[in-house]
């Protein structure tokens, strides 16, 4: 007799995205109509008025108005808004030791090979890292040849 296949669960690795780290919190970010607009228009929606946003932990749900009149909805992730990037940059520009910068460096790498995030976002976050890196560096360098 045949029994009932095993169900074998796929190793996921949690908590490794900037939102499971509780370094970004979007959730409770405030977005306007106007930013939301901008966000759906840079992904090629054809956005006439927003009508709700409804934020949850991972994604918004965001329902407007198209150029027809219709009422759509979708959900969306927040890597789409440009506040993303910034929180992201002062997330890079907070780390005050290699360590610290390893882990967030670790965290990105993760963000960039999981989620899709526009090119140039992805490349700006990707330069200020290895900036952020060349400067740790130095300090640290500065601070052995003082003796520290």
């Amino acid at each position: 007799m045949f029994g009932k296949p095993r169900k074998t669960n796929q190793y996921r690795r949690k908590s490794r995205n900037l939102i499971a780290t509780n370094k970004i919190k979007p959730e409770e970010w405030h977005i306007s109509d106007a930013e939301a607009k901008e966000a759906l228009k840079a992904k090629g929606y054809d956005v006439k008025q927003i009508k709700k946003i409804h934020r949850l932990k991972h994604q918004v749900c965001i329902s407007y108005w198209d150029a027809k009149g219709n009422v759509c909805s979708s959900f969306f992730s927040y890597r789409t808004f440009a506040r993303w990037q910034e929180e992201a940059e002062k997330l890079i520009y907070t780390c005050q030791t290699l360590k610290e910068w390893a882990k967030l460096n670790y965290v990105m790498k993760y963000e960039f090979a999981y989620y899709h995030y526009p090119i140039e976002m992805e490349d700006a976050l990707q330069a200020i890292l290895e900036n952020h890196l060349s400067v740790l560096k130095a300090i640290a360098q500065q601070m052995v040849l003082q003796g520290f």
